[in-house]
């Protein structure tokens, strides 16, 4: 049974967990860390570390997105951000940023990056993104929104990416645009694919099930990072605690894996993650994955310059997240610091992937899907 709450009279709501009221229960076995894979494979796609990043221009630009399929991570490009709307992008954030850091109104970087996402998107520059990613021999994966989908992915296709993302605050499995003759019919819209689909967030069971009735490959359950995200509280008051959020999105995928006999639905976990000790209990409450937004705009390589923000920001009139600076100028870590080590930090905000594995070893697994097993507690 669910555990529900009294809130009032008449009005029940169920209590839920963050990934802070969760701890890992070590088993009574140990093993080495140098005998633990982080690997994971979505459709043909292998990666040696469970990790996306988060679609945004202030970390993805084709050289990170490059960097990362090199240190064996999932580089996300923004179909609709920056790097399709301008030649000059990196002039544009310099200005992006120095707006940030300089102007007193906090709203004045947002409204900035609003006037920056105006400029019309050019399928050219785009489909130019994609092939240096490309070239360069890593995975190619490229997200684009429920609205812009139907318009975008042909030229994508013809251009050579490998995974599709399509991602929104809230996605479900059928998107209503108003004055389209007909909804996005994801189920439809995937089939006619020949690549795989991501698609997301979802926050429950019953969502996150009906995605994986699409075809998805993979379901992105949560709204993204907490730090710089507002949907969850300020704006549209939606959210549930990661935690339980993905912890309903395995159960579907259990659920979807008997009721298809074995058609497996990759979870990537999407929110509150930014310490490698966040990435080990998003992957022991049943994620394959997970994006990291936060951890990788501190990196030396980032767009950003130590500025983040989540791609739902530049909304043109609801932005649903903040421009944060989250690393200084000076000595920022290198991407591969961030992912693989070495590190002095000793808060688990460097050697993310060196710390699960290391966290899989304590608890006695060497995979990640055995991983997903670990005995979980709650100290709330």
């Amino acid at each position: 049974m669910r555990d529900l709450v009294d809130l009032g009279m008449g009005r029940t709501a169920r209590q839920t967990f963050e990934l802070d009221d969760v701890s890992i229960v070590p088993s009574r076995r140990t093993r080495s860390s140098k005998e633990v894979s982080t690997a994971w494979q979505i459709d043909a796609y292998r990666f040696e570390a469970p990790i996306l990043s988060h679609p945004t221009d202030a970390l993805v630009s084709p050289a990170v997105a490059i960097e990362l399929g090199r240190l064996g991570a999932l580089g996300v490009i923004n179909g609709e951000g920056l790097w399709a709307r301008h030649r000059d992008v990196e002039d544009k954030i310099a200005e992006l940023v120095e707006v940030a850091t300089t102007d007193p109104d906090p709203q004045a970087a947002v409204r900035r990056l609003q006037e920056l996402h105006a400029a019309p998107l050019d399928p050219d520059l785009l489909g130019a993104a994609v092939a240096t990613i490309r070239e360069a021999g890593v995975t190619t994966a490229v997200r684009v929104s429920p609205q812009h989908a139907p318009e975008l992915t042909p030229a994508l296709v013809a251009g050579g990416v490998e995974l599709l993302v399509v991602h929104g605050t809230i996605i479900s499995a059928e998107h209503v645009v108003q004055g389209a003759e007909h909804p996005l019919n994801l189920k439809t819209f995937i089939a006619d694919l020949d690549i795989p689909v991501i698609a997301g967030g979802v926050h429950d069971h019953r969502t996150a099930l009906h995605l994986m009735r699409t075809g998805a490959a993979g379901v992105i359950v949560g709204y993204g990072s907490t730090a710089g995200a507002t949907t969850t509280g300020e704006v549209l008051g939606i959210g549930v605690p990661m935690a339980t959020a993905i912890a309903d999105a395995a159960a579907a995928r259990r659920d979807y894996l008997d009721e298809t006999g074995g058609r497996y639905v990759h979870v990537i976990a999407d929110g509150d993650i930014h310490t490698s000790g966040d990435l080990a209990k998003a992957i022991a409450c049943g994620a394959d994955a997970a994006v990291l937004g936060t951890p990788l705009a501190a990196a030396a390589q980032a767009p950003g310059r130590g500025w983040y923000w989540p791609s739902a920001a530049a909304h043109p009139d609801t932005p649903r997240g903040a421009m944060l600076q989250v690393a200084t100028p000076d000595g920022r870590p290198t991407l591969e610091e961030i992912l693989t080590g070495p590190s002095a930090d000793p808060f688990g905000e460097l050697n993310l992937v060196g710390a699960l594995r290391r966290s899989m070893a304590k608890a006695g697994y060497s995979d990640l899907k055995e991983f997903q097993k670990v005995g979980l507690t709650i100290h709330r």
